[in-house]
């Protein structure tokens, strides 16, 4: 099974699911975002939030592929980029964070790991760039997949709540705690993305 994770790009953007693609209830604030959805301009703003991050701040999400097959994907931007942020009673996210905003892992490939790759993969992509931290808003009473990530999800990847609430806690991974184990979470990254050759076999003369 071979995976591999790109960068979001508008080329490669067709690849979320459909209600993905139109979804800006992050990328735009929440009165902006009910007039596109009327207007039925959604897709064309999500579009053009994704290029103008890309242009002004650089990669904000990445797409994971088994066997050529979209099989998931991730959303983050620093918290000035995600106008909904501010709408959260446990906002606003602390400077130093850049925000997940959402992932999903497609079914029939929900299970494998491919959630924890994803959080590892933008781990790694920020301290890269100098980050200190990704903080998420968590949904402690999830029931199917939404815009908000489930709390317990985000606990289980290595997140700490840093500031409670019945139901939005907001939850924090400190990039300088991966460091001990940036090395380990890149040969296990190389080895779920084939990157890591097999030694060749000896041939007999």
């Amino acid at each position: 099974m071979g995976r591999r994770l790109v960068p979001l790009t508008l080329d490669n953007l067709q690849d979320l699911p459909h209600r993905c693609r139109s979804c800006v209830f992050w990328e735009l604030d929440p009165v902006s975002g009910e007039a596109a959805l009327k207007a039925g301009t959604a897709a064309m703003e999500k579009e053009a939030w994704i290029s103008a991050v890309l242009l002004d701040w650089g990669s904000c999400g990445r797409v994971v592929y088994v066997d050529d097959v979209p099989a998931g994907f991730v959303l983050y931007a620093p918290p000035a980029y995600v106008p909904r942020s501010t709408a959260f009673p446990t906002s606003p996210l602390s400077p130093d964070a850049v925000q997940l905003m959402t992932a999903f892992v497609m079914p029939g490939y929900q299970g494998q790991g491919l959630g924890r790759v994803l959080v590892q993969t933008v781990a790694k992509d920020l301290l890269r760039r100098g980050f200190k931290a990704i903080e998420a808003f968590g949904d402690s009473r999830w029931e199917h997949p939404a815009c908000l990530l489930p709390a317990d999800h985000l606990l289980a990847v290595g997140f700490k709540t840093v500031r409670q609430h019945p139901t939005h806690p907001r939850l924090r991974l400190e990039l300088r705690s991966t460091l001990s184990w940036k090395e380990d979470v890149e040969l296990a990254l190389d080895r779920l993305l084939g990157a890591v050759q097999k030694e060749p076999a000896l041939r007999p003369l």
